[in-house]
């Protein structure tokens, strides 16, 4: 919880800066998708901005039931039928949730792979608060050999079905993106064209604020505040995977959720990478779902995937905290205080 507010407060800042000015504001915040949300909307009429906003917190409260992995959910029935070898039937939305999942996991060499609920299951992240136990190694090492990847799903129609009982199903590294596209869509349904979405640090731009760009801050992996911050075109999104929002220590060591499929193991040679996704149908989900096989490809594979999945703005840190980024986000960046010593990647 500490990580996730150093998060949005770091945010926050930012948003001050962006955010003084005469046009009403109209703000909420809950909490869903094990993170807290924010919504943001500009708006002469404050009714109008309200109801654009509990419109897009319903949607998201309905996506949260849903989809949750580990509480009795649509999701969990999926699983529990993959896990008795029986087909199941589904809304379809949820499988186009499948094959969009399935297709986006097969762009990035099933680094990310919503398929691996299991895996997630047996660190512990399938709860709010995590235990600081390191799993049974035979378990860990039976799992990572059955190979579990959403690429086993068998989708037709809306009957869903896998032979590899081992498949579990965890949306939680893609839905939060699925969410600002579909937030964003709500609020311009609603007459709303300037707002900023932000769901954990995925954040999306939509307008601007009296003419200026909204303008958000990238948080720094291991100090307080932000590394930089970026301005927003409308319609833009910005995703960060990092290693500290969720994870434990076990004797000094840090583990976190994102976990890579090919050891079963957590990732540890990356604290943090941001995409920038240009204004798009997609460009929210995508801000989610391509950090992630960007983050777990590594030093030697980092910039070869971000190539693979289209993606020409990125930042990352290492585990020793060297900073690298594209020459394309390089150019777009402001950075905090004196600027850190970068790797600029062309």
């Amino acid at each position: 919880m500490r990580a996730v507010l150093k998060t949005c407060l770091a945010l926050a800042a930012a948003l001050l800066l962006a955010a003084c000015g005469r046009t009403p504001l109209q703000e909420q915040q809950s909490y869903v998708f094990g993170t807290r949300v924010e919504v943001i909307v500009v708006s002469a009429d404050p009714e109008q901005g309200r109801k654009a906003i509990a419109a897009v917190l319903r949607e998201f409260d309905r996506m949260h039931r849903a989809y949750h992995a580990w509480e009795p959910s649509e999701l969990t029935e999926v699983n529990s039928a993959i896990a008795a070898g029986r087909p199941q039937q589904v809304t379809p939305e949820m499988a186009d949730f499948m094959r969009e999942a399935q297709a986006l996991s097969a762009q990035g060499e099933h680094l990310f792979d919503p398929g691996i609920g299991k895996l997630i299951e047996l660190w512990g992240f399938h709860a709010d608060e995590f235990v600081a136990r390191l799993p049974d190694r035979k378990t860990l090492d039976a799992l990572v050999a059955a190979h579990p990847s959403v690429a086993d799903l068998v989708i037709d129609g809306t009957t869903v079905s896998s032979r590899n009982k081992a498949l579990a199903l965890d949306f939680g590294g893609y839905l939060k993106g699925v969410a600002l596209d579909r937030a964003a869509a709500i609020l311009r349904q609603q007459g709303i064209h300037d707002a900023l979405i932000n769901i954990g640090g995925n954040v999306m731009a939509l307008g601007n604020k009296e003419g200026r760009k909204w303008r958000v801050g990238i948080q720094h992996p291991r100090q307080p505040g932000p590394l930089a911050t970026v301005s927003l075109e409308d319609g833009e999104a910005i995703g960060t995977s990092g290693d500290y929002q969720r994870y434990f220590e076990v004797d000094g060591k840090r583990y976190s959720h994102l976990i890579d499929p090919r050891s079963g193991w957590p990732v540890d040679h990356t604290q943090a990478v941001t995409v920038l996704v240009p204004a798009g149908p997609k460009a929210g989900t995508l801000s989610d779902a391509t950090s992630k096989p960007i983050f777990i490809a590594g030093p030697d594979g980092w910039r070869a995937m971000a190539r693979r999945m289209e993606m020409p703005y990125v930042l990352r840190v290492d585990s020793a905290q060297h900073i690298q980024v594209t020459a394309a986000l390089h150019q777009r960046l402001e950075y905090i205080g004196q600027p850190p010593a970068i790797e600029v990647i062309p």
